[in-house]
């Protein structure tokens, strides 16, 4: 049984978990759930899945579910050793990833929560205000962190090649200037990656899945399955 990982649209962070499948040569599926559609995050099939209804979520080749990006990340660099995009569990590398991709899923992906929270606020909330101001605090102190990593460094947690990290990133510093959060051109280092990421086969192809437009697949990547033709995790 291939891998199928259930994405969202748009600007999801199940983004990262896209490109670092596409970097692995795993074979793979997608299954597409469209956040704005609320039929479409309640459906069944995805629910039996991820009760949450929250992605990313896998189906392992197992047959197994697998929430939650760090995990899924963590896995498909372990069934892909030999492409580089982790490190063996006790190694310096290994330590220095965890570090830092824990670092990303939850202080930097929590420090845009109160701007999301503030857009779906209506404008007769006078919180919303300070919620954006509390999102361009934790934003700018979460870049101001990643800066000093990658002072010297090509990526986040490799220097020969971007890793999991760095897909991670990817997905969320995006959110930082169309939020109206931050200016990237502050962070020479962050910038600087962001921008080499971007000529990526790997992050092209996610760029292309994520718009619904022909994406040219360099890795395993087996096409879309429709959300009531998942297979099902037993029991």
């Amino acid at each position: 049984m291939e891998t199928t990982l259930i994405y969202s649209v748009p600007f999801g962070c199940s983004f990262a978990a896209i490109a670092a499948l596409e970097w692995s040569g795993l074979p793979y599926r997608l299954a597409r759930v469209e956040a704005r559609d609320p039929a479409s995050k309640r459906h069944p099939a995805f629910l039996a899945i991820n009760p949450l209804g929250q992605t990313p979520a896998l189906l392992t080749h197992a047959g197994t579910p697998l929430l939650e990006s760090m995990a899924i990340l963590l896995h498909i660099a372990a069934r892909a050793p030999h492409k580089g995009l982790g490190y063996a569990q006790g190694t310096p590398g290994y330590d220095r990833l965890n570090s830092v991709l824990s670092f990303l899923h939850t202080t930097f992906h929590a420090a845009f929560m109160p701007a999301f929270q503030a857009a779906r606020a209506p404008e007769s909330d006078a919180r919303a205000a300070v919620w954006r101001e509390m999102a361009i605090e934790k934003v700018n102190k979460s870049l101001a962190h990643l800066e000093r990593l990658l002072t010297g460094r090509s990526w986040l947690a490799s220097d020969t090649a971007p890793g999991i990290a760095d897909a991670y990133l990817a997905a969320t510093a995006r959110w930082a200037e169309p939020l109206q959060l931050a200016s990237l051109a502050s962070y020479p280092n962050v910038a600087r990656v962001l921008a080499a990421l971007e000529t990526d086969p790997g992050i092209r192809f996610a760029h292309a899945i994520e718009h619904g437009v022909p994406a040219h697949s360099q890795g395993g990547f087996l096409g879309h399955v429709p959300l009531d033709q998942l297979a099902l995790p037993a029991g």
